[in-house]
């Protein structure tokens, strides 16, 4: 049960050739808490519920990709990543008066 109250993180990479479908992934990513990074490049930070979640509507997409399709989704841990620029931004709080 503590497993699920671990926040995980993952990068979702995708190269889908179909607008539509490429514009609903995309959707559904940003539904799910995803922070674009990159054109087709998404990051995702939750508890491992909502990711287990987010993987099987990914499954779901899978099941209907053509061989010209891809998702990749890498692991990450959260205290190993090295941000520049921009991206180091998103994770400190801002406080507003």
């Amino acid at each position: 049960i503590i497993s699920y109250f671990l926040v995980l993180m993952i990068i979702v990479s995708y190269d889908i050739k179909d607008d539509k479908m490429r514009t609903n992934f995309s959707k559904m990513l940003k539904k799910n808490s995803a922070i674009r990074l990159q054109l087709s490049v998404y990051e995702v930070v939750n508890s491992k519920r909502i990711m287990d979640n987010l993987i099987a509507k990914i499954q779901a997409y899978a099941n209907h990709f053509t061989p010209d399709d891809s998702v990749i989704v890498f692991e990450a841990d959260t205290n190993r990543i090295i941000k520049y620029g921009s991206a180091i931004h998103r994770d400190k709080p801002i406080v507003f008066f």
